[in-house]
């Protein structure tokens, strides 16, 4: 009798420790590192990882259940993945369970369906031919039923078989006649896997030839180093995707298979159709945007070797590519790479953990970088890669400041900030049948109501935030927890029959816009017109068939959009996240004011760029108006620098929030945080640390609790990895302290 062998089994729950399972000998060959499980864990089932075989025996009294099933014949997880979670859980304090649930897309951890979803499958017409191959015998058999000969015969013409559904929509042929053909024993019908791939017929327009700037930093990037990462830092126009795909394709044809991040599911389609136009049926999609699925047959095809490139938003970075040979990061600096969830992961940094682990090519891209890989880039950790023109010698549009404070502005806008500058540059465009983007990020009809009389805003009663008012449907809502009530039409204060609209949304802008030029053809895109699954692609469609005048929206119109015919851009208030109490407020605003100037002068009419502030002399407002990288960075590191304070690059940052339905007690909570990473700087990291707080976060309550943070802030980063490895290590129930490494926001 062969002794019991024990798995360790990491389970999908904020746990710091495995949990020991006995191995059946009917599931022995299945289950290895890496290799998804069915535990059973009290009164339920629950799907786990394998981390370690061969474990030490338990405790002599403790009972050890066993393994109930091992629903895969390969390991879910490679080993480099299981190391990249490894990484994940030690460098972010998050519990290595919760790493693993985001490495696998959710339906994979379903008990119910253990396997996942099942494969689709194909519905395929077989003809068996039997006694038909003599005319006078098919005559015969079709005299009384010329519908089944047709479907016969249009059969044999396409090989044999065909897929019912081709049959039956495209073909237009009777269903009852593929019935009475298998009834009749002359044809079958077989079911043969098919994989759901949303983005199949997806138009995949062939990749143009590369400028000399181009080929220079491709055969740059593939001479360099492959341990060394590359940044392309390109203008906007310059062709950075063409890049990109200049060097995936060297990788796939050596043998080896790639991963392309974007930063916005808004921009999958358009980038999903030119890596299509370069590689084919061997691309796959991962994003949230899919059904269930849909994203199971794409990460099984990318497993089976079926298909070797992901393209995809934040997860696609886990995504389970063979032979990986590089990754890119499009977009580097865009803050949605990071997880608002545990374990808070910034997409940019685990791909280069993972590209280090694999022995594959890193490659970011931005035409406004982050500071931190611009900090790195100046240690010699990054080697860049310029594109400093736009594709066909282009100039950069020119960017025109408009002081809100002093312009002349439209009569008619009333409180709307609607310069005459916007407004006669707007009305040029439409003359000369040419489009215009317009960038307002604030969604909603107005910002808030407000009594003129007593002066009252109505505020969520769960958060600490003024309700947005919509128009369309028609209610205040919160955009934190979703809350909503009736408009305001009484002050529900002091009484006062008339409330005020505050503030400007795109839902009234977009009012206003329609009565402004009352023939333009008007698109809105933002988070309340793009909720369905294709919204982002139809919009960006009907623009680009020229369908649109003028296209209006929140941030996600800022980048990635390539319209040769807009010539004009305007950013109709570039204030809106400038003075957040948050020390990346100018970088964000630098970045998203010079990104959407580079919507504008694609194609050979050029273009012009209206900046709407209030603080025309802002170095963020300056240097995204000079299209300048550099100027920005000159002037905002001092300012993240002693004696101001210190923030990243120059140090590293571990955020402590602290969130409780008791406001005292969520105070108390946070001395009691605060205390204990001070011990900790002065007993354990020998003054290596700094703590800063506890103090009430700017938005002091969300979701119905209240929050206080704590900043711990250190120039080794060893030192903040010990800490936030021991937070993890301390006993804690009921998640009210959240460990956020490398914050990208302290609201």
């Amino acid at each position: 009798m062969t002794a019991p062998r024990y798995a360790a089994v990491v389970l999908p729950v904020p746990v710091t420790r495995s949990y020991i399972y006995e191995v059946p000998d009917s599931l022995a060959e299945r289950v290895v590192p890496g290799a998804r499980v069915v535990v059973p864990l009290q009164r339920r089932s629950v799907v786990g990882i394998v981390t370690e075989l061969d474990v030490e025996h338990p405790p002599q009294g403790v009972t050890i259940k066993a393994l109930s099933a091992a629903p895969d014949a390969e390991p879910a997880i490679s080993p480099a993945l299981l190391d990249l979670a490894r990484w994940m859980s030690d460098y972010y304090g998050a519990p290595l369970g919760l790493a693993l649930r985001a490495i696998l897309p959710g339906p994979l951890w379903s008990v119910a369906r253990p396997a996942g979803p099942a494969p689709a499958a194909e519905r395929l017409l077989v003809l068996t031919g039997n006694g038909l191959e003599s005319l006078i015998e098919r005559e015969r058999r079709f005299k009384r039923a010329p519908k089944r000969r047709a479907v016969y015969e249009t059969v044999e013409a396409l090989g044999g078989s065909a897929p019912v559904s081709h049959l039956v929509r495209q073909l237009k042929l009777s269903s009852s006649a593929l019935d009475g053909l298998v009834k009749q024993g002359l044809a079958r019908i077989e079911r043969v896997p098919e994989v759901r791939d949303p983005f199949a017929r997806l138009s995949s327009p062939p990749p143009p030839t590369l400028t000399d700037d181009q080929r220079r930093v491709v055969d740059g990037i593939l001479a360099s180093e492959l341990h060394q990462a590359a940044l392309v830092h390109g203008v906007t126009g310059s062709g950075k995707t063409l890049v990109y795909l200049a060097v995936l394709r060297s990788v796939v044809a050596s043998g080896h298979g790639a991963i392309l991040l974007v930063p916005e599911i808004a921009l999958t389609p358009q980038t999903v159709a030119r890596v299509r136009g370069v590689f084919g049926n061997q691309v796959a999609v991962l994003h949230s945007g899919l059904s269930d699925g849909e994203r199971a047959d794409a990460w099984r095809a990318l497993q089976r070797g079926e298909r070797l490139v992901a393209v995809g938003p934040r997860s696609a970075v886990f995504a389970p590519v063979q032979r990986l040979g590089a990754i890119v990061v499009d977009e580097e600096h865009e803050p949605s790479y990071k997880q608002g969830s545990a374990p808070r992961y910034h997409a940019r940094d685990a791909a280069a953990v993972r590209a280090r682990l694999e022995g594959a090519r890193l490659i970011l891209g931005s035409a406004t970088p982050s500071l931190e890989t611009l900090d790195l880039a100046a240690q010699g950790k990054i080697a860049t890669f310029a594109l400093p023109a736009r594709v066909g010698a282009r100039p950069l549009p020119p960017v025109e400041i408009v002081d809100l404070r002093s312009t002349p502005r439209v009569a008619e806008a009333g409180a709307i900030a609607w310069s005459e500058a916007l407004d006669s540059g707007i009305a040029g465009a439409l003359e000369r049948g040419e489009q215009v983007i317009l960038l307002l990020n604030r969604r909603g009809f107005a910002t808030f109501v407000q009594c003129p009389a007593c002066g009252n805003v109505p505020n969520c009663p769960n958060c600490a935030i003024a309700l947005t008012v919509h128009q369309t449907p028609p209610a205040m809502r919160c955009h934190y927890c979703g809350y909503e009530k009736p408009i305001s039409e009484i002050c529900e204060v002091c009484g006062h029959a008339t409330q005020r609209l505050r503030g400007l949304g795109t839902q009234q802008l977009e009012h206003f816009i329609g009565m402004r030029y009352p023939k333009a053809r008007i698109a809105r895109m933002d988070l309340d017109t793009t909720s369905s699954k294709w919204a982002h692609h139809h919009i960006l469609e009907r623009v680009a068939r020229g369908e649109v005048d003028i296209l209006l929206g929140t941030q996600m119109i800022a980048k990635g959009l390539d319209f040769p015919n807009v010539t004009v851009v305007g950013v109709v208030d570039a204030d809106t996240g400038l003075h957040f109490p948050d020390f990346r407020a100018g970088e964000r605003t630098f970045q998203l004011v010079a990104q959407v100037a580079g919507r504008a002068g694609r194609g050979p009419r050029g273009g012009r760029v209206f900046v709407q502030t209030r603080a025309p002399d802002h170095h963020a407002i300056r240097a995204a108006a000079a299209h300048s990288v550099s100027q920005f960075a000159a002037a905002e590191l001092p300012l993240r620098s002693p004696p101001n304070p210190a923030y990243p690059p120059h140090i590293g940052l571990v955020r402590f929030v602290i969130s409780t339905a008791d406001h005292a007690r969520t105070a108390d909570l946070a001395e009691k945080v605060a205390a204990w990473l001070r011990r900790a700087a002065t007993e354990r990291l020998e003054g290596m640390l700094t703590v800063l707080g506890p103090a009430p976060c700017p938005l002091m309550r969300l979701k119905g609790k209240w929050r206080w943070h704590v900043l711990a802030k250190s120039t080794e980063p060893r030192a903040l990895g010990r800490v936030v490895r021991a937070w993890r290590a301390r006993a804690h129930r009921g998640g009210a302290v959240i460990v956020d490494r490398d914050p990208q926001s302290l609201l």
